[in-house]
């Protein structure tokens, strides 16, 4: 009985990070590999502006929804401003042939064992963070809709300003 209470009390704790991520809270630092190889640390981008948005080649909003960031990040880049494009897939290799046919010029990052979309309690697709220039994440925004990326800009605005 008591090996069984740890283990609760364990698991809890564990869970605990996930479970308590909100605006306001410090966002969880990450490195991945990146598309052509070489690693990518949300550390890079600290005192920027950072959108995370997590992807899938097979998701229909998340593909509706990647010209208008494309958009997004050439706008606001010269303001402090960047962009992750976080794929989840296991194989990252549906991601590349997609973005042949809808080209990107922001950062896209590989999370094949979805380490990085469990640190932000990522539960579908699309889902999109943003981190204010200290660190903190400032709005998590799960799935997408036409103009929900209003929303996006609204924030965006705000913190490249602060």
């Amino acid at each position: 009985m008591r090996n069984r209470i740890a283990a609760l009390a364990t698991a809890c704790i564990i869970a605990l990070p996930a479970l308590a991520m909100s605006s306001s809270s410090a966002a969880p630092q990450f490195t991945l590999a990146a598309r052509g190889g070489r690693p990518v640390s949300l550390v890079q981008y600290k005192g920027q502006v950072v959108m995370i948005n997590f992807w899938a080649s097979w998701c229909g909003p998340c593909r509706q929804e990647m010209p208008l960031l494309e958009h997004i990040y050439r706008k606001y880049n010269k303001l402090g401003f960047t962009l992750l494009g976080v794929n989840v897939e296991p194989d990252s290799q549906a991601a590349d042939d997609w973005l042949k046919q809808t080209p990107v010029s922001f950062p896209i990052l590989y999370d094949k064992e979805s380490t990085v979309s469990r640190l932000f309690d990522v539960a579908g697709m699309p889902s999109t963070v943003i981190i204010d220039r200290k660190g903190k994440v400032r709005m998590l925004h799960k799935g997408y809709k036409p103009g929900d990326e209003n929303e996006y800009l609204d924030s965006i605005r705000s913190l490249v300003r602060e």
